[in-house]
């Protein structure tokens, strides 16, 4: 099933941003960033593409920094996942 991530440059601001997610009640997880968002530190904060509303809400009114995009990830079954970036902000 398919989800969102947003992938920062920092893990100081992946905990941060998932922390204010899950203050407000969003389903957010800290998962490893895919090989294919080549930049950043490893790590992203994946939610539900249900939520995509409310997480772009709270990105705008947190304003954490270093955020290098959010994404749009289709798992596939021995495959790499299908990545598309998000028109969030």
């Amino acid at each position: 099933m398919p989800y969102g991530i947003a992938s920062f440059r920092s893990r100081q601001q992946v905990f941060a941003f998932e922390s204010i997610l899950k203050r407000s009640g969003v389903r957010a997880q800290i998962v490893s960033t895919p090989r294919e968002v080549a930049l950043g530190c490893g790590l992203s904060v994946r939610f539900e593409l249900g939520e995509a509303g409310r997480v772009s809400d709270l990105y705008r009114r947190s304003q954490p920094q270093n955020l290098i995009g959010f994404y749009r990830v289709e798992p596939r079954a021995n495959m790499r996942p299908l990545l598309a970036p998000m028109q969030m902000m």
